[in-house]
C-alpha cells in the first residue's frame, strides 16, 4: 500500500467516522435539546440547501485549482467550526443557521474527494474501490460506537463525537497530496450553453434519476432512529440496523467493478436502485419484525450504492474530466440538496403524523427516480469509455 493511498484512507475514514455519529444521531440530539419534529426537519433542509448552494461553487474551485486539497482543507476548517458552534446553542433559529454552514462545508466535500480520487486511480495512484469503501467500515464502527455513548451518556455525547470527528477530518485533510488540474482545460470557464445541452441529453436524466433516488433516503437519514426507537428498538439495535446496510454497502462498493456488477450501465445500475428503494421504503413503511428490518436493510446496497456507483460511472463514461468534480457537484447539490431539502421537510410532518409509516412517502422520489432511469436507458447511445465534448 503506498503512501498516496494511506492518505486517501485517513481523509475517507476520518471523514465516515465523524458522518457515522451525524447521520443517524444528529436528530437524537436535536431532540435532546427540545426540538420538535417539525423543526427537526427544518433544520435539515436547511442543511440540504447549504450543500445545494455551496457544492457547485467548491466543486468549480476544485476544477481550476492548482492543487486540488486546498478546497478540500477550506471546507473542513470550515465545517469544524460550524459543528464547535453548535455545542453551546440550543434554539431552532441558529441550529437552523448552524446547520446550513455545517452540512454545506462538510458533506460538500464529498463530491470534491470522490473527484479527486477518481482522477488519482484513472492516474493508476490509487485503488478508488477500497478506499471509498474504507471510509464506509469506519462508518460502521463510528455507528456502533456512537450508539453505545448514547445509551450510556446520553444524547449530548454526539455532538462531542461530530465535533471531534470533524477534526480528524481537518488533520487528515491536510495529509492529502497535492493534486493538479484535471487537464491543460481546466481553467476554462464552463460553456453553459453547451452544458445546457448536456442536461436536455442523458446527463440531465442521470441527473434526475440519481437526485430522487438518493433523496429518497431523506426520511431514513433523520427519522429512522427515531422512528424505531419509538418502535421499541434500542440504540445497539438501531446500530445494527445502520451498519447492516453499510456492510452490505461495503461489499457492492469492493464488487462494483467485477463480474455483472461491472459490466451493468450507469442506467442499469440506477434503476435496480429505483426499484431497491420501492421496495425498501415500501415494506419498511408497514413496520415489518426485526428479523425482516434488517434484511430490509440490504436493499441499501441498491438504493444507495448502486445509485452512486451508477452516476459515478455515468460521469467517468461520458463528461470531461475537466468537468468530472463540477458533475458530481451538481449532483450531490441535487440529490443531497435540494430533493433531500423537500424529503427532510415533508418527513417531519409525515413522521409526526404517522411515526415509521412516514417512510411511504419516500415512495414518490423513488418511482420519479426510476422513470428517470428508464429514460436514460432509451437516451444513451454512447459507447462505454466515450466522452461528451
Amino acid at each position: 500500500m503506498n503512501a498516496n493511498t494511506l492518505r486517501f484512507s485517513a481523509y475517507f475514514g476520518a471523514f465516515y467516522l465523524t458522518l457515522g455519529a451525524f447521520l443517524p444521531y444528529f436528530p437524537v440530539w436535536l431532540e435532546g435539546r427540545g426540538i420538535s419534529a417539525e423543526w427537526i426537519g427544518w433544520i435539515g433542509a436547511a442543511g440540504y440547501a447549504g450543500r445545494f448552494l455551496i457544492s457547485p461553487i467548491a466543486a468549480r474551485w476544485s476544477d481550476k485549482a492548482r492543487l486540488q486539497r486546498h478546497p478540500i482543507r477550506a471546507m473542513a476548517l470550515t465545517a469544524l467550526v460550524a459543528f464547535a458552534m453548535h455545542l453551546p446553542t440550543s434554539s431552532p433559529w441558529p441550529l437552523l443557521v448552524l446547520a446550513f454552514f455545517a452540512s454545506a462545508c462538510f458533506f460538500g466535500q464529498i463530491p470534491l474527494a470522490d473527484a479527486f480520487a477518481m482522477r488519482e486511480s484513472r492516474a493508476g495512484k490509487i485503488p478508488f474501490g477500497p478506499v471509498r469503501a474504507f471510509g464506509s467500515a469506519v462508518f460502521v464502527i463510528a455507528n456502533f460506537t456512537a450508539g453505545a455513548l448514547l445509551d450510556l451518556t446520553g444524547s449530548e455525547s454526539v455532538i462531542v463525537f461530530v465535533v471531534t470527528g470533524a477534526a480528524f477530518v481537518v488533520v487528515s485533510a491536510f495529509t492529502l497530496p497535492d493534486g493538479e488540474p484535471a487537464d491543460a482545460e481546466a481553467g476554462q470557464k464552463i460553456d453553459w450553453v453547451q452544458f445546457g445541452r448536456l442536461v436536455r441529453g442523458p446527463l440531465g436524466w442521470a441527473l434526475l434519476a440519481s437526485a430522487c433516488i438518493q433523496g429518497g433516503h431523506g426520511f431514513y437519514y433523520y427519522f429512522s432512529t427515531l422512528a424505531w426507537e419509538a418502535q421499541g428498538h434500542s440504540k445497539l439495535i438501531i446500530g445494527a440496523l445502520w451498519a447492516t446496510g453499510v456492510m452490505i454497502e461495503i461489499a457492492f462498493l469492493w464488487w462494483s467493478g467485477k463480474g455483472v456488477l461491472g459490466r451493468m450501465s450507469p442506467a442499469q445500475l440506477l434503476g435496480v436502485g429505483a426499484l431497491g428503494s420501492l421496495l425498501r421504503w415500501g415494506l419498511t413503511a408497514l413496520g415489518p419484525p426485526l428479523p425482516f428490518l434488517f434484511m430490509l436493510q440490504l436493499l441499501h446496497a441498491l438504493t444507495y450504492a448502486a445509485t452512486y456507483i451508477g452516476f459515478l460511472r455515468f460521469a467517468v463514461e461520458a463528461i470531461p474530466q475537466r468537468h468530472t468534480a463540477t458533475v458530481q457537484a451538481i449532483n450531490s447539490a441535487l440529490s443531497g440538496g435540494v430533493v433531500m431539502a423537500l424529503a427532510s421537510v415533508a418527513s417531519g410532518y409525515a413522521f409526526a403524523w404517522a411515526g415509521a409509516g412516514g417512510f411511504v412517502i419516500m415512495l414518490v422520489p423513488a418511482a420519479i427516480g426510476l422513470v428517470a432511469a428508464i429514460a436514460l436507458h432509451r437516451v444513451s447511445a454512447l459507447p462505454s469509455g466515450k466522452e461528451i465534448d
